[in-house]
């Protein structure tokens, strides 16, 4: 008979305890199905890449940069295919075009890769490239100096998802520690070299294979003059991206006095006359400019971006529109207040910041205890988010814009 009972009380145990998680996780189920996330846009409004295709004939050039942990070519799949998706164009070329990253001022070193793909629509009338770079082999070889403590002999003890948070924690947090210091020239030369293999080139006259040097040629010019291009980033990919352009916002500075009939010049030319959108998600710009020595040109904006200007030969670029994603329950991501752009960023971008507050990650209700979302999923669900790329695909307040973007977001809407 005991034995019988003790049977039956440890049926009728385990039986409230599938009954109590079952109960949790419909729970937590439901309030992800009502989907309350919300969307905030505050700034002016943007087209996105839709834009791109007036014409027929038109080609979009877009570049992606990742942010902290180990990436593999291949990283940016999910989003092309979301964001090729809305955009309708249904064709990929079978294969991609592979070029090794390589820089004179770092001979020898592996400074990653460039994957390429072509995206089209059915009649051929749109192209997309999209650009993916990959600049994880700059600092892998660094974090090897602590891979030993995920090993069997130091992680044995440490409970199971602490361990899954300590292998997360030892692939991302050195990534900005690393950049920071001595590596920061070639993840910059990194990102410089991907943006002259976007601009010199074409889907036919990229090679299939490379690890040739990139130099700018009359192409460039061209290019810039007819095709559209955007900058896509994540997290500490957006510091790299700014920088980057800050890189080559020094050197246009260097040449804009030169021969103008040089290809460098032309480019600069064709350059200062573009507007190029960057679309930063998870966006760390802020913060990681903590203890950085400050941009060479700030607050001067007027002086570069209008055609009055003292130094407006002198800008980078038209303009450059950011579009600033983040996350309140993204611990690592911020906005960009209009005091920042000023005296943060360098004038000579001419940036012009659209903020976007948006949940990526559900916030659940603990039975009433508070309220929370998952701070990973807040920091890495941006390129996954339905609302995000239609932000990117199509923009706000225009005529493309998507309806989940006019029925889930708010926009407040600046002006002059």
């Amino acid at each position: 008979m005991k034995k019988i009972l003790l049977l039956s009380m440890s049926l009728v145990i385990s039986g409230c305890a599938s009954l109590g998680e079952g109960m949790a996780t419909a729970f937590f189920k439901k309030q992800e199905e009502q989907d309350l996330r919300q969307c905030k846009i505050s700034g002016k409004s943007f087209s996105g890449m839709q834009s791109s295709f007036e014409q027929p004939g038109d080609t979009e050039k877009v570049l992606m940069v990742h942010g902290v942990g180990t990436h593999v070519a291949g990283y940016s799949t999910q989003f092309q295919e979301k964001l090729s998706t809305e955009l309708d164009l249904k064709l990929k070329s079978s294969r991609y075009k592979e070029i090794k990253l390589t820089h004179p001022d770092y001979p020898g070193v592996d400074l990653g890769e460039l994957r390429v793909r072509r995206l089209m629509n059915e009649d051929h009338s749109r192209e997309m490239l999209f650009y993916e770079l990959t600049w994880s082999a700059i600092t892998n070889p660094e974090k090897e100096k602590i891979k030993y403590d995920t090993s069997g002999e130091y992680s044995y003890d440490r409970a199971e998802v602490n361990q899954l948070l300590k292998q997360f924690s030892n692939d991302a947090s050195p990534d900005p520690m690393i950049y920071l210091g001595k590596s920061r020239g070639e993840i910059i030369a990194s990102f410089r070299t991907a943006f002259c293999w976007m601009v010199e080139n074409d889907w036919d006259t990229l090679p299939e294979e490379s690890s040739e040097l990139c130099r700018i040629s009359n192409n460039a010019a061209k290019y810039l003059k007819d095709d559209a291009f955007s900058i896509i980033s994540h997290s500490l990919g957006s510091r790299i991206v700014l920088d980057g352009m800050h890189d080559i916002a020094a050197r246009v500075t260097e040449v804009a006095s030169g021969d103008t009939s040089s290809a460098e010049s032309k480019f600069i030319a064709a350059l200062q006359e573009k507007e190029i959108p960057f679309y930063l998600m998870s966006n760390q710009i802020p913060l990681l400019e903590m203890g950085e020595n400050p941009q060479e040109v700030t607050g001067e904006m007027d002086a570069y971006c209008l055609p009055e200007g003292e130094h407006y030969d002198k800008r980078l670029v038209k303009k450059t529109s950011i579009m600033a994603f983040s996350d309140p329950n993204d611990l690592l991501s911020y906005g960009i207040p209009q005091f920042f752009v000023q005296n943060y960023l360098d004038s000579r971008l001419c940036a012009e910041v659209t903020n976007i507050k948006i949940n990526v990650a559900h916030v659940m209700d603990l039975f009433g205890m508070g309220k929370f979302a998952n701070p990973m999923t807040a920091h890495t669900g941006y390129d996954s988010d339905d609302r995000v790329i239609a932000l990117i695909a199509k923009g706000i307040g225009t005529k493309h814009t998507s309806d989940i973007v006019t029925e889930r977001c708010e926009w407040t809407e600046y002006i002059d």
